[in-house]
């Protein structure tokens, strides 16, 4: 699907049905239970790792109590620790509407993939080659890099607007015939952004160079479909949706056989598992089968006895709606406040990620972030390792941003109370003098 389709069919979507309520899933995370300072708690701090179903938590335990093995033995543990390999494969492959199991691998997180990645692939640099980054990523989508230019190639970075939104005239430009590889974020973790990789994709082809996405920040909030999209590497992080710290990288048919990874040399000489370097952690990807099995469930019960990727597909549309009117509340009263500035795209009919950044006049992000806290409402302060994007906006001195995200448990009375705390804070520090800030 296109991004104009995807869009179209988002409109229509808001017209044919009701927005569903997915915040009847509360129930199903202990951690939502929790009290602090005398206030329950609202965790919207998911942009940095979403809370774990008690489905995920006994997934995870299950596999200790029962099949605690490394792989590749004849004994029954081992077996079982094989097919809860092949499991996360098969139900990551589906997520991410990928054409089968070996095309995922995994590892202890995106970063470590992505370096893994990247010195693979400057194994195939020659001086002069160029690489084109963006100032909106997360650093994990940049450092890694870096490893390039040590054998001779050459940075391009592509520069934000002040909406911060990427310039699509200067990415444009820097594509061309040396280009190597282009390395670009799917969403924005630090504002929300959603980039046009439809067109980026075109660009990569023309010239013949690799394309890999960090999709770390969508996978959790909308259709993936790499069939579509064809990236030749794309990473995502299971603890952004609901399951355990493990990294994913898909990878296209062919494209990770191209490459000398790292590796030990009694390890499988093949895709998915060339990249993955010693024993995986079996448990935690007991855990991503159950996280995906989870927001399956998310999606219209009318789904039940569809195939999985049909079941996911719905259940992410689902997502991505009832998100976009939470975060859509939250991006409006925040604009209705003295004093609170806010960052990124305007939320609206485009496709964005459920972000929300601003900052309050005359306090420093730390102060309000811990404001909030003191509350019971969990956000982010700081750059979000999105250090250049910060940078360019000019708030690095300052300290950065305050960032908000949704995920399904958030409810709109989570919502408000948010926009209540900070207009009492906006309004205590211009009654002490401060103004209303920006």
């Amino acid at each position: 699907m296109s991004r104009r389709e995807y869009d179209e069919d988002r409109a229509r979507c808001r017209l044919s049905w009701p927005v569903p309520d997915l915040s009847r899933c509360r129930g199903q995370f202990p951690s939502l239970g929790r009290v602090v300072g005398g206030h329950p708690v609202a965790r919207l701090d998911g942009p940095g790792g979403t809370q774990v179903p008690a489905g995920v938590i006994a997934a995870v335990a299950r596999h200790y109590e029962t099949a605690n093995a490394n792989a590749h033995g004849l004994f029954a543990a081992s077996v079982e620790t094989d097919a809860v390999i092949a499991g996360a494969r098969e139900a990551m492959a589906a997520l991410l509407g990928a054409a089968g199991p070996s095309t995922i691998s995994f590892g202890q997180n995106m970063t470590t993939l992505n370096f893994s990645l990247a010195h693979a692939v400057a194994r195939t640099v020659r001086p002069g080659d160029e690489v084109v980054v963006t100032d909106l990523d997360h650093d994990a989508n940049v450092a890694p890099w870096g490893v390039l230019a040590e054998r001779g190639a050459v940075l391009r970075h592509v520069p934000v607007w002040p909406d911060a939104t990427l310039d699509m005239e200067a990415f444009r430009a820097l594509v061309g015939e040396r280009t190597r590889l282009v390395a670009v974020g799917y969403a924005s973790n630090a504002v929300g952004t959603v980039n046009d990789l439809a067109a980026v994709r075109a660009w990569t082809r023309e010239v013949g160079a690799l394309l890999v996405v960090d999709a770390v920040h969508w996978v959790p909030h909308g259709v993936v479909d790499v069939a579509e999209l064809d990236p030749d590497f794309l990473l995502c992080s299971a603890y952004k949706f609901f399951g355990p710290h493990v990294g994913v990288l898909y990878s296209r048919p062919g494209a990770l056989d191209a490459l000398a990874t790292d590796k030990v040399r009694p390890q499988l000489d093949r895709a998915p598992e060339r990249v993955e370097t010693g024993t995986l952690n079996h448990a935690a990807l007991a855990g991503v089968t159950a996280a995906v099995d989870f927001i399956a469930g998310l999606g219209p019960g009318a789904l039940v006895g569809a195939g999985l990727r049909q079941q996911l597909v719905a259940a992410m549309e689902a997502v991505y709606a009832y998100e976009h009117r939470l975060v859509e509340r939250c991006w409006r009263g925040l604009g209705e406040l003295p004093g609170v500035r806010r960052y990124g795209p305007e939320v609206g009919a485009a496709r964005r990620a459920p972000t929300v950044s601003f900052t309050v006049g005359g306090v420093h992000p730390d102060e309000a972030a811990a404001h909030l806290a003191a509350r019971g409402i969990s956000v982010w302060s700081g750059n979000f390792y999105a250090v250049t994007v910060v940078e360019r906006l000019g708030l690095a001195a300052s300290g950065g941003l305050v960032r908000a995200g949704m995920a399904p448990y958030n409810s709109q009375a989570e919502v408000d109370r948010l926009l209540g705390t900070v207009e009492a804070l906006a309004g205590r520090r211009a009654r002490a003098g401060h103004g209303p800030g920006p």
